[in-house]
């Protein structure tokens, strides 16, 4: 949905001195793709994985003073903001989820169809890894996981197999997961839904990045950093990540007058404009070129007023 990101930014964009954070670098494709469309535009470009910005940055260098780049997550925003003196931005964009670098790389543990070491932090410099869930994680904390986030049904049989299993020999590889979790299921459960691991595995990503506490925080400062006429562009791929954006979205694009007002002030008014009706699903021809695609959901607002009084 890259070119569907790209025009719903281009009138915030075109612009000289306009400035665009791509708060999900990952190997560059899009901060690429919006330099190349908005020669006027400057990029701001976060992410938490330091060989993405490191491979982003050789991608990115025949841009040359046009782009920042910065070790950051998402949710810390606002203060990368501050400390490059930026009080407003033109262009936000969010491409949500695991990057397809960090699944394609096998020793990062993201992919549960190669055996690999169970680590799944999206920076590797810091946190705990997902075998260190698995491994001291209480039984009801590992089902409140599995359901909230990777919205796994049987949650409560995988983890009775993994306490059981972790008590013989702690959990390191994700080949061992993933034959666990086909045992543990009834045969119902593994006839539908592509591989049966992929719920667990979402579920411990999130944990181990914090990915949805992340984003509870990153777009309300979107929000917030947004210029008047600036717009901001989300693309998620899980039913949890497009509810907060969703909530945030549509309680800036309503008016908090009490009911019965025959005139709205303008401090009550809306401060975004919902650019999308609703989600916005990939095309089958997108699907079909990238497989990956398939879940995404894009959003996208508009700020129209300044911040209530």
């Amino acid at each position: 949905m890259l070119q569907r990101c790209l025009d719903l930014l281009a009138p915030a964009l075109q612009k000289p001195g306009a400035v665009v954070v791509d708060c999900t670098l990952g190997l560059g494709g899009h901060s690429e793709a919006l330099l190349t469309r908005f020669p006027a535009a400057h990029l701001i470009g976060l992410d938490r994985d330091k060989e993405a910005l490191r491979l982003s940055g050789e991608r990115l260098a025949p841009f040359g003073d046009r782009v920042t780049l910065v070790h950051a997550i998402y949710a810390d925003l606002a203060e990368v903001l501050d400390g490059l003196r930026i009080p407003a931005v033109q262009g936000i964009l969010f491409d949500l989820g695991v990057s397809s670098m960090q699944l394609d790389e096998a020793d990062r543990g993201f992919a549960y169809a190669q055996d690999a070491p169970l680590d799944m932090r999206m920076d590797q410099t810091t946190g705990i890894s997902a075998a260190e869930v698995l491994n001291t994680y209480a039984p009801g904390e590992l089902v409140r996981i599995l359901r909230q986030y990777g919205e796994e049904k049987q949650a409560k049989r995988i983890v009775s197999a993994v306490v059981r299993e972790r008590e013989k020999e702690p959990f390191s590889n994700s080949a061992r997961l993933v034959e666990l979790i086909r045992d543990a299921l009834p045969q119902a459960a593994k006839r539908t839904g592509g591989n049966p691991a992929k719920r667990t595995f979402q579920a411990l990503r999130i944990e181990v990045n914090g990915e949805l506490s992340g984003l509870e925080r990153a777009i309300p400062a979107a929000v917030d950093r947004i210029a008047v006429g600036g717009r901001i562009a989300v693309l998620s791929y899980h039913s949890l990540e497009d509810r907060l954006v969703k909530q945030v979205f549509a309680a800036g694009a309503t008016s908090t007058a009490p009911p019965g007002l025959p005139v709205v002030p303008e401090k009550y008014q809306p401060k975004l404009k919902l650019l999308t009706r609703g989600a916005e699903l990939p095309t089958e021809e997108e699907i079909a070129e990238n497989r990956r695609a398939a879940p995404a959901r894009f959003r996208g607002v508009e700020r129209i007023r300044e911040a209530r009084l």
